[in-house]
């Protein structure tokens, strides 16, 4: 069966490291897994995200997790946007100066989620 968490916690917060906790471990165990992020959870997808030497980069961690298992990082672009997250293309279509989205993130527009959900997904909210 295939699990989809959503993210729509900050990736500072508590559940947005229990996200990455939960993915690493469905990944592992051979999982069906899929993420989407949402809300707050598209911080994540900025490539300004900084975090001191001392606290590993969740962000970092979201890349690698998605290179080692070939995982798609789709962000809604609504809320992404409405966070100063921007791709190339969105910037040019909106006026905006510059672009901020860390690959392999990618802006997407809500239609993924609701495919998403209705594979038949088990969607856990982190």
């Amino acid at each position: 069966m295939a699990t989809l968490l959503l993210i729509t916690s900050s990736p500072h917060s508590n559940q947005g490291k229990q996200a990455l906790h939960a993915a690493k471990e469905r990944l592992t165990a051979g999982e069906i897994l899929s993420v989407f992020f949402y809300g707050d959870g598209a911080y994540t997808a900025s490539r300004l995200l900084w975090q001191t030497a001392d606290v590993p980069s969740i962000s970092d961690e979201w890349v690698k997790l998605s290179k080692q298992h070939n995982l798609d990082l789709p962000v809604c672009v609504s809320t992404a946007l409405a966070r100063g997250i921007t791709d190339v293309d969105n910037a040019n279509r909106h006026s905006l100066n510059g672009d901020n989205l860390r690959a392999p993130f990618r802006l997407v527009g809500l239609s993924e989620l609701a495919l998403r959900i209705d594979d038949g997904a088990t969607v856990i909210q982190f």
